[in-house]
């Protein structure tokens, strides 16, 4: 009597142990990692449907912050929501356009830029029929708030584009974007909006600046008109308040703005870079095409990493349409991006998370 119950005791523990295998099998979300994307493993999808980018992890590494427009949302708003894509929520105004949101690295406070103290409506789009460009709206500020979206400061209230913010490691550091004095200039300033300093003086757009973990160093995008025509042509789009983000190349400089050099020369249109978590690399996006070495078309861009002083470029991401805002985990261990893989409608966007493979 004894044997067979053990024995049924041993079926009925083989047959529990042959459902979870079941179950996990079919709970795992599958790895959307293509073939050729040899440094990711166990990418999956974190939201789903509308227009979601800019995905950056607090210092914890357990939340991310980003910007989404989708369903009733018809402006991009910020969102935070944990790493495995649970518990969005919407902790900006629900007014205006917000835009490049991120975490103090005591997690106490966040940074967006919004336009919704211009007005509480959305900002028109910009007009496409003379070419692809981005609008630098000129009623950006830049915000700071509880995580919650509470407690709502204003940091900028200058004249002109505020945006693009980031903030150092030790949580002293602002670094962004600015129009104040009639060009796209970097800046930085102190954590509670005081001791602003012009970091960028030449003519063009100096944008997308992040600093590299020890603080030393800030990696930017960066578009210097040359000729005569292209100097006149980004002075009529400015005065516009758009520009034309077809021809950007990445640049490093020292904290306080001097050592400025540029790092790729790809002839395309590069941006988003982000140090790897321990400062040795720089990650980014990028529509060069590797076969034609030139711009690869507006429609598919990629994941890069290139070395501080320019060498070693190597591609990322093989996925058709847009990868890009690519940001480590603060242990170097995950990648977070925006991509149009796996999308289900024209021009969907979506935030996707996978571990690195070094």
């Amino acid at each position: 009597m004894k044997r067979i119950f053990l024995f049924q005791v041993v079926l009925l523990a083989l047959e529990i142990a042959a459902l979870q295998t079941v179950f996990a099998q079919t709970s795992t979300p599958p790895d959307m990692a293509t073939t050729q994307e040899k440094h990711l493993r166990n990418v999956h999808q974190l939201t789903f449907g509308g227009q979601n980018a800019e995905a950056y992890f607090s210092a914890d590494g357990k939340k991310l912050i980003f910007q989404s427009s989708h369903g009733e949302v018809k402006c991009d708003q910020i969102f935070i929501m944990n790493i495995d894509g649970s518990g969005q929520h919407m902790v900006s105004t629900g007014k205006g356009r917000t835009t490049c949101s991120y975490f103090y690295p005591d997690g106490k406070k966040i940074l967006y830029a919004s336009t919704h103290l211009a007005s509480p409506e959305c900002p028109p789009r910009p007009d496409f029929s003379t070419g692809y460009v981005w609008a630098v709206y000129s009623g950006y500020d830049i915000f700071t708030a509880n995580p919650d979206g509470s407690n709502l400061k204003q940091l900028t209230n200058t004249s002109g584009y505020d945006a693009e913010a980031t903030i150092s490691l030790d949580g002293k550091k602002i670094v962004f974007t600015s129009m104040r004095h009639g060009d796209l200039d970097i800046y930085s300033m102190d954590a509670d909006g005081t001791h602003v300093k012009q970091l960028t003086h030449e003519l063009g757009y100096d944008g997308g600046p992040t600093f590299s973990p020890d603080r030393k160093s800030i990696v930017f995008r960066a578009y210097h008109p040359q000729t005569k025509k292209e100097i006149s042509d980004y002075k009529e789009l400015l005065a516009q308040n758009l520009i034309r983000p077809t021809s950007l190349e990445i640049w490093v400089m020292k904290v306080d703005g001097s050592s400025k050099r540029q790092i790729t020369n790809l002839g395309a249109a590069s941006f988003g870079p982000a140090y790897f978590a321990d400062g040795k690399r720089i990650i980014f996006s990028s529509n060069y095409d590797p076969d034609t070495h030139a711009n690869g078309g507006m429609g598919n861009f990629e994941l890069w990493l290139i070395n501080p002083d320019g060498s070693g470029l190597e591609r990322i991401t093989y996925s058709d349409g847009f990868d890009g805002f690519p940001m480590f985990s603060p242990d170097g261990k995950k990648l977070v991006w925006a991509s149009n893989r796996n999308a289900k409608a024209p021009h969907e966007t979506n935030i996707f998370i996978g571990d690195w493979v070094p």
